[in-house]
């Protein structure tokens, strides 16, 4: 009888840590999936705040630098991708550094736009 106890208690301790260990890998895989729904959701919405094209209006664009660059910082601060989030960063920087320069001149702010389409580029392969 003993013997049967031990095994019984044996069983339970083996089924038990395969629990656990199914348990491990559901939960690692619902943090990937959400991890990856926030990548999506913050990309979209990057995508939505950082309006550029080559027909932008330079004072439309410099009139909401700043908040758009809060936005951005926001968005970094949420999603776990790390490609994304300095990204992300790095088009907020661009935003207030136009934001701090008030640029002008139509040559300075063609440098600007193509730098920053440039990090736009960046963003979308980054959110692929």
């Amino acid at each position: 009888m003993r013997k049967s106890g031990v095994r019984e208690l044996c069983a339970a301790v083996v089924l038990s840590g395969l629990v656990l260990v199914g348990c491990d890998e559901v939960n690692s895989a619902v943090e990937q999936v959400e991890a990856t729904g926030d990548k999506a959701a913050v990309c979209a919405e990057a995508l939505q705040i950082v309006d550029l094209s080559v027909n932008v209006d330079p004072e439309t664009v410099a009139s909401g630098a700043e908040e758009k660059a809060r936005q951005l910082q926001e968005l970094a601060q949420r999603v776990t991708d790390q490609s994304v989030q300095e990204t992300l960063f790095d088009i907020a920087n661009g935003y207030l550094e136009l934001e701090r320069k008030k640029i002008d001149h139509l040559s300075d702010f063609s440098a600007w736009l193509e730098r920053n389409l440039g990090r736009l580029d960046e963003l979308r392969r980054a959110c692929l």
